[in-house]
């Protein structure tokens, strides 16, 4: 008996749920996702934020060929001069703040986050991290010790130790930072906890603390970066600069990519005693680096930023319903928060059913988010507005 791809993919790959969606795709193209069948659906997740210029688009998929047709994988990062790394690295570094010029390349978003970890710990001699509660950072061990959940890091304990959780938005929680404090580890928007902006200017007032007890500011910008929320970056919506920014996700333009970024003085910190502080076989991989610098030349230069914040407003306009309590977020980084009287599950199925890639939050258990491609059209916009209104009408109690 010959089995499907459903019974293989069951019976071969690694599970992260009892219950996964088990769609099969079979191709996919700007905002569409298509089964064998023919079956299309609507994508307004981007793959968590990966897919910000869609699938497939000519720009991503012209720089992959190019490079590929050059060389890919040469030896361990770091060793050889590579023009991809070269060119993305100039490129990142001459878009960021002038403190922020020195780009380590990775694999992804938790190995960003578990490069900045251990520079921060590195460069100030300290080990101990603040973190925030409802924050997701990514599942490798360090990752998870700053995580803000205990159900999550429930079945892997002990985890690193010297971290303490603190409230998002809560100012007295910040006395929690110290001297004996390496890094402070930020969302400048929390994501997994619904979309939850600062208020208060909380992000000055942490820059401030940590200023006044030599800590590092290490932002985690892996889902908010590269126009997601209305600009390029997410903290220039709020005029701090952190010591340590960390990306990943739609930096990689749908290649697998994440990089950590500080000053050259703090990086230097990971190439003595001992050397090798950090190191990576396929970080910075040459056909990632080509496609991130494509996708985000692309973004930038066709002023994509600008056009999602339009079809943001459009949402914002036409996502009116007597089950929905807010609309929250920046560009086209959404939370649509539901009513009571709203079943999020039966919301989900509906939507599905209506040819619509959904997906919750982590923390938030009220709430969906839309984060299409940034390339997403009007049209698209008005007709996944309009599926998704009927899939909140049906999940009325």
């Amino acid at each position: 008996m010959t089995l499907s791809n459903k019974q293989l993919f069951l019976r071969h790959l690694g599970q992260t749920s009892v219950s996964p969606l088990m769609l099969e795709i079979e191709r996919a193209e700007g905002v569409y996702l298509y089964t064998p069948a023919g079956q299309k659906y609507l994508d307004l997740v981007s793959g968590v934020s990966v897919s910000s210029l869609g699938h497939g688009h000519p720009a991503v998929v012209n720089a992959v060929k190019s490079q590929v047709e050059k060389h890919m994988h040469l030896m361990v990062y770091g060793e050889f001069v590579q023009s991809p790394q070269v060119d993305y690295a100039t490129w990142l570094t001459n878009h960021l703040p002038a403190e922020l010029n020195n780009v380590y390349f990775v694999n992804s978003g938790s190995e960003a986050i578990e490069g900045a970890l251990k520079l921060a710990k590195r460069a100030t001699g300290r080990h101990e991290i603040v973190a925030f509660k409802n924050a997701y950072h990514g599942s490798t061990h360090g990752a998870l010790s700053i995580l803000g959940d205990e159900l999550l890091q429930s079945g892997f304990l002990p985890l690193l130790p010297g971290i303490s959780h603190i409230s998002f938005n809560n100012e007295e929680d910040l006395q929690e930072i110290t001297e004996k404090t390496a890094a402070v580890v930020i969302e400048p928007i929390q994501a997994e906890a619904g979309i939850i902006e600062p208020e208060d200017n909380f992000l000055k007032k942490v820059r401030k603390r940590c200023d006044e007890t030599g800590s590092m500011l290490i932002f985690d910008e892996i889902q908010t970066g590269f126009g997601r929320t209305g600009k390029l970056f997410a903290f220039e919506h709020y005029d701090i600069i952190p010591d340590i920014i960390c990306f990943a996700k739609s930096f990689g333009g749908g290649m697998p990519l994440g990089a950590f970024i500080s000053s050259v003085e703090t990086m230097k910190s990971l190439t003595i005693n001992p050397p090798l502080g950090h190191i990576t076989t396929f970080g910075g991989h040459p056909v990632s680096c080509a496609s991130g610098l494509a996708a985000q030349k692309f973004l930038v230069e066709n002023d994509l930023i600008e056009h999602s914040n339009k079809m943001s407003k459009i949402y914002r306009k036409l996502m009116l319903h007597r089950g929905i309590r807010a609309i929250r977020g920046r560009g086209l980084f959404l939370a649509v928060v539901l009513n009571e009287n709203v079943s999020l599950e039966k919301f989900m199925i509906s939507a599905f059913e209506n040819g619509l890639i959904l997906d919750q939050f982590l923390f938030c258990k009220s709430a969906f988010r839309i984060s299409p491609p940034l390339i997403i059209e009007e049209s698209d916009v008005r007709l996944s507005a309009e599926l998704l209104l009927d899939a909140i009408e049906n999940a009325i109690t």
